[in-house]
Formats: structure tokens, sequence, C-alpha cells
């Protein structure tokens, strides 16, 4: 008969039968740190039922377009951990961070140059780099998939009444040298969705919901890891303060101010215009 000092090891006895062992695993140390967690805070009844409605309400907020789930382990800060633990790139590969909760729309295919920026209210901006192999290789035929929020802070799912469908998404794919390049506008810092159970536990908590200006990509090529990652706009507010504890020091980078009208002719934007470089490194397999 089960009490508190015997209750966890027979719910933990419960989980031998498990046929997969790594669920076994996984099942077995949820349990003893769920149990350690109630013990330790001595945990009420009506606690534990206040945080069974808020997981409740949690997935009772996501859609098709919008993941609550991803949303909370962002700001708990369990999905950068989880990155941290399973980073595979090596030395001097690109470091990789969130997915984030807007990844839930593909991309469109877009030819090498395109403006993914199709509402084109914002300070104009072109996006350069090449996704090379650690020992600095052009990877030909790389995948380059990227997704940022509008000049306003917001993404095409959260306001389709402003933005056409696959604004601000693009899905290139690298040149023979493993060059990419596209136009967008400048992204500005904005606040994850706060209209759900993750706001309120951020208003509980007297924190901020805001990220700073970034934009995402997730780089593939034939024989390496891909990476997921972001760049983030050197000098945005929050790069000390992001909601979901994502920025790394090399992901930092100057977006900076070009004054050139043959340049802007080239790339087919408005003088003057803002520049970002970045080349995405990967590991091999």
């Amino acid at each position: 008969m089960a009490d508190e000092p015997t209750v966890t090891d027979e719910a933990v006895a419960s989980l031998h039968g498990a046929a997969d062992p790594r669920l076994r695993e996984l099942l077995t140390g949820l349990v003893r740190h769920l149990h350690a967690f109630a013990r330790e805070s001595r945990l009420k009844q009506e606690e534990w039922e206040r945080a069974i409605g808020f997981l409740t309400a949690t997935g009772q907020a996501c859609t098709d377009t919008r993941q609550e789930f991803i949303l909370l382990s962002d700001v708990l800060g369990l999905s950068m951990l989880l990155e941290t633990i399973n980073e595979r790139q090596g030395p001097g590969a690109t470091e990789s961070t969130v997915l984030g909760p807007f990844h839930m729309t593909e991309s469109p295919v877009r030819a090498l140059g395109a403006n993914i920026d199709l509402v084109g209210d914002g300070e104009p901006c072109v996006v350069s780099g090449r996704v090379l192999s650690r020992d600095g290789g052009p990877l030909p035929g790389a995948v380059v998939d990227v997704w940022q929020a509008d000049a306003h802070g917001f993404y095409d799912v959260q306001r389709p009444d402003v933005q056409p469908p696959g604004n601000g998404r693009g899905l290139f794919t690298a040149d023979a040298e493993g060059r990419f390049w596209f136009r967008t506008c400048v992204p500005s810092p904005y606040p994850i969705p706060t209209d759900g159970p993750v706001g309120d536990l951020l208003r509980a908590t007297g924190r901020h919901p805001y990220r700073p200006a970034h934009i995402h990509f997730i780089a593939s090529a034939a024989g390496h890891t891909p990476v997921t990652t972001h760049i983030f706009v050197a000098g945005s507010e929050y790069l000390d303060s992001d909601a979901v504890f994502a920025v790394k020091p090399s992901l930092v980078q100057d977006f900076e101010t070009v004054d050139d009208p043959s340049l802007a002719r080239e790339f087919g934007v408005d003088n003057p215009f803002r520049h970002a470089r970045f080349d995405l490194v990967l590991e091999a397999s």
C-alpha cells in the first residue's frame, strides 16, 4: 500500500514493463523529479489543480498556426537548454538556437535575390552569405529556410488580414559557390504572443515578453548536420534580456547602412539600404 515514503518507488516500479528502454528511462526520471519537486515545495492540492488548468489552457491555445507549448518551453528556458545539450556543431560551425513557435507554415520556394518582404513598409535590407562546410569548402545546392517578423513585429500567421501568406518567409537554394542572398526589411524587436496562458505566466512573474530583432534560418546540405539558428541585429533592444534566452554572441551581426546607388541597383533595393552578411557553417555528418 502506497504512502509518501513509498509511492515514488511504486510508481517507478510500474514502469519496468515498458518495452522501450529509453521510454522507461525518461519516465523514471520524470516521475522521480516530479515527486521530489512536490515533496520539496510541499505542493498543495489546489496549486496542482491550477497547474493542470494552466497546462490544459496551453493545449487549448494551440492551433495549426500557433504552438503555445513551444512558447511555454521557450520562456522557461527549456528550448534553449535542449539546444545546448544537443549541440552537434563542432568548433567554428554556426551555433544553433531555438526554433521558436512560428515555423509552422511552410516557406515558399523563392529564387535567389527575391524579396520576402511582400508588404514593403519596412527599411530595405539585403541579407547575403555562403553555406560552408566546417573545412571552409562551399556547399552548392544547400537549402536555406528563412522566416522573420515584419517591420512591426508580427509574423504572417499573426496578422493574416494585413500580411499575405508567406510574407517574411523564403526557401532558397544556394548557388554553385554556396552563396545565398535575398531582400527583406530590417526586423524589429517584438513581443512574443501574450494573449494566452504563456502571457499570463509572464505577467504573474513580472517578466517582459520582448525578443531582440532577428531573422531565423535553417540551413541544410547533403552529408552535413542541419543547423537551426538566428541572426540578431547588433544594437537591438533586449539583446541582454531575450524572453526566450536565445541570444549567443556569435549570432549578433551588424546590419550596416550602405549608401551606394550602384550597389542598390544591383540588389534591386532603394538607396540607402541595410546589409547583413552571414555565413552558415555546417558540420559534416
